[in-house]
C-alpha cells in the first residue's frame, strides 16, 4: 500500500515520517515510539489537518478507510505525550576502530612516517610535496619510457617515483604511521651520497634541500610531454605562452623563468676621471647590457647578506633576503675595455609557477686555513629571518609581468577603495556579496555567463604562468614548510609543517579568527615530527624565523592565492 508523508507536531519538535495506512494504529504509534521514546499507551494523537478522524485516534480506528490521497501532503498531527523510553538514534553510531582504515584515516590527524635512521630529512620533504595536487597527479599519470628500461639509471629514477607515489598514497589511506622503506632504499639508490654512514655504521643525516633539490630533478627529467603536462594541470595541458619554455611537470609547476641583466660599472667611472690617459676614447665608449634567461626551481633569501662573499647585510625579513639574493657584482670581461671589469648582476623573475618554494640560507661552508687539514668546516646561521603567511613578488617581477598583475592589483585595489567608502556612509558592505551568492545558488548558469561576459569586456592579458588565475596579482599563501633544529649543520633535526584544509564540510570557508594585533588568518596546521602529527596555527609557524635553538624555517612552500 502507499505510504504517505506526514508531519506530526511534539512540543517543539516536528517528526517527518512515513505512514503506511496498512500497519494501523499500532503500528503508526510503535513508529512514534521509536522516535520520540513516548510510550504507545501513553501517547494522545489528534489531527491537524482536514480528512482526518475526529479527536483523539482511537486504536480502532481503520486508517486505510481514509481517504489520504485526497489531503495535500504532508499530512499533520499533533502528538502529545512524555517521553519515558530510551530513544534509538536516527543514524547508527559508527565506532572510529569499525571504520576501513581508508576511511578511518579522513576522521583523524594525517598520519606520519617513520624515522628509519636519520630519515627525517625525507620524511619532512614527503609530508611537505604530498599536499601539491600538480605533483600527485603528475606522479599517477607517470610510465616509465622504454629506454629507461635499458639503462639502470632509468630504472632506479622509475622505482624513486613510483615508491614516492606509492608513500604518499599510503598516508592518504592509513590512521597510522607510515615506514618509508620503499621510499629510503631507491632514494640511497638514486643518491648514493645520501647512503653514507658514520663511524659506527648508523646513516648520516643529509640535507633536506638538497633530497628536495635531487627528487625535483628526478621528476623533471622522467615526467615530460604533453600527457604528464595535462595530467598535472586538471586535464587540460598550458598554453606554450603560458610554459614559457618548460617541457616537464616540475618546470611548470616549481619553475621561475628568471631574466638576468648584467651592467658594466667601470665605464661611468673611467669618462669621469679627467687624469685618465684614455678619458676622451672611454666617454664614447658604450657597453650594453648583457641579458641572459635561465631557469630556476626555488629563490634563495641569503640570510648572510647578498650574493657575493664581501657584502656585508643585517637581513630581517624574507624579501631582503630573496632581493639580496638577486642582485650581486662579479668581475667580467668588458669589450668596450678590453679587460676585466665590474659589473652588476640583477636577476628579475619572467615567469611565475603555481607553487613557489623559497630556501632560507641557513648553512654555509666556513674555510679554517689554520686547521690541520685545511678542509672547511659546514656552519648554521641562527639568526631570525621573519616571514608572513602571504607573500607579495611584485617587486621581484621584470616590468612584462609586472604590468600584466598591475591589472588585477589595481582592479582589486579600487573595489577595497569602494568598500571602505560604503563602511563610512554606514551602508552594508556585504549587500553585494550576498547578491551574487544568491545568484550563485538561484542561476549557477547565470553566474557563470557573467563572469564570462565580464572577462569578454576586460581586454585580455598575456599569461604570466601555467595554471595561474586570470586575475593573479602576484600573492602567494603559505602552506608548508621545512625547519631545521640544532646548531649543528651535518646533525640536528627536519620537521614539516603543513596547512590543513581549512574549509567546512560543505565546502565552504570556516569561520577563520584573527591573531592577535594583525589581520593574518589564524588558521589549523600539522607538525609531523616523523611518526608524530600534532596540530598548531599559523602564529605557531609565524615563530620558525630562527634566533634560538628552536625549530627554524628552511624551506618555505608557497602556492598562488585565488
Amino acid at each position: 500500500m502507499t505510504a504517505y508523508k506526514t508531519l506530526v507536531k511534539w512540543g517543539k519538535e516536528s517528526i517527518s515520517i512515513s505512514l503506511d495506512p496498512s500497519q494501523g494504529v499500532d503500528g503508526l504509534k510503535q513508529t512514534l515510539q521509536e522516535r520520540t521514546g513516548v510510550p504507545k499507551d501513553r501517547m494522545k494523537i489528534m489531527p491537524k489537518s482536514k480528512g482526518l478522524w475526529k479527536g483523539v485516534l482511537k486504536d480502532t480506528q481503520d486508517l486505510s478507510a481514509l481517504n489520504l490521497s485526497c489531503i495535500s501532503p504532508p499530512i499533520q498531527m499533533l502528538m502529545m505525550g512524555s517521553a519515558t523510553l530510551p530513544v534509538e538514534p536516527v543514524k547508527k553510531t559508527i565506532f572510529l576502530e569499525d571504520l576501513p582504515p581508508e576511511e578511518a584515516a579522513k576522521m583523524v590527524e594525517p598520519s606520519g612516517l617513520v624515522n628509519l635512521g636519520n630519515t627525517c630529512y625525507l620524511n619532512s620533504v614527503t609530508q611537505c610535496l604530498r599536499v601539491v595536487p600538480q605533483l600527485r597527479d603528475g606522479l599517477k599519470s607517470y610510465t616509465p619510457s622504454s629506454s629507461n628500461g635499458a639503462s639502470q639509471q632509468g630504472q632506479m629514477h622509475a622505482l624513486l617515483l613510483k615508491s614516492l607515489l606509492s608513500t604518499m598514497d599510503s598516508l592518504d589511506k592509513s590512521p597510522n604511521a607510515i615506514s618509508p622503506n620503499n621510499l629510503v632504499m631507491s632514494t640511497k639508490m638514486s643518491f648514493p651520497q645520501m647512503a653514507q654512514t658514520g663511524p659506527g655504521g648508523a646513516p648520516m643525516q643529509q640535507d633536506a634541500e638538497e633530497f628536495f633539490s635531487s627528487i625535483m630533478g628526478v621528476c623533471a627529467g622522467e615526467m615530460r610531454g604533453d600527457h604528464s603536462l595535462k595530467a598535472a594541470f586538471g586535464g587540460e595541458k598550458p598554453s606554450v605562452d603560458e610554459l614559457d619554455g618548460a617541457d616537464n611537470v616540475i618546470d611548470a609547476v616549481f619553475g621561475l623563468k628568471m631574466e638576468e641583466t648584467l651592467t658594466c660599472d667601470e665605464l661611468t667611472t673611467i669618462s669621469t676621471d679627467k687624469d685618465d690617459a684614455m678619458d676622451t676614447d672611454a666617454s664614447a665608449l658604450v657597453e650594453p647590457a648583457v641579458v641572459s634567461y635561465d631557469l630556476h626551481r626555488k629563490l634563495v633569501c641569503n640570510i648572510q647578506g647578498g650574493s657575493d662573499s664581501s657584502s656585508q647585510v643585517n637581513i630581517t625579513h624574507i624579501g631582503e633576503g630573496i632581493q639580496l639574493a638577486l642582485t650581486g657584482k662579479l668581475e667580467k670581461y668588458s669589450e668596450a675595455l678590453g679587460r676585466n671589469a665590474q659589473w652588476t648582476r640583477s636577476q628579475k623573475i619572467a615567469r611565475l609557477p603555481p607553487c613557489l618554494v623559497v630556501q632560507f640560507g641557513r648553512f654555509y661552508w666556513k674555510a679554517t686555513p689554520d686547521s690541520q687539514d685545511h678542509a672547511g668546516v659546514k656552519c648554521k646561521v641562527m639568526k631570525p629571518v621573519g616571514f608572513q603567511s602571504v607573500f607579495d613578488v611584485y617587486e621581484f617581477c621584470n616590468d612584462k609581468v609586472k604590468k600584466v598583475l598591475k591589472v588585477a592589483r589595481d582592479k582589486a585595489l579600487a573595489e577595497e577603495e569602494d568598500r571602505v567608502a560604503k563602511k563610512l556612509r554606514g551602508e552594508d558592505v556585504d549587500d553585494d556579496k550576498k547578491e551574487e551568492a544568491a545568484m550563485e545558488e538561484d542561476d549557477e548558469e547565470a553566474a557563470a555567463l557573467q563572469a564570462a561576459l565580464a572577462m569578454s569586456v576586460e581586454p585580455e592579458q598575456p599569461p604570466v604562468g601555467p595554471g595561474l588565475p586570470h586575475d593573479f596579482q602576484g600573492l602567494y599563501e603559505l602552506f608548508a614548510v621545512v625547519t631545521h633544529k640544532g646548531r649543528d649543520a651535518d646533525g640536528g633535526h627536519y620537521m614539516g609543517w603543513v596547512k590543513a584544509d581549512n574549509t567546512a564540510s560543505n565546502g565552504s570557508d570556516k569561520k577563520r579568527e584573527k591573531i592577535a594585533d594583525s589581520d593574518e588568518d589564524n588558521d589549523d596546521w600539522f607538525v609531523f615530527d616523523d611518526d608524530e602529527v600534532s596540530p598548531c596555527k599559523t602564529e605557531d609557524i609565524l615563530k620558525l624565523k630562527g634566533g634560538g635553538d628552536w625549530h627554524m624555517s628552511y624551506l618555505n612552500f608557497y602556492r598562488a592565492k585565488k
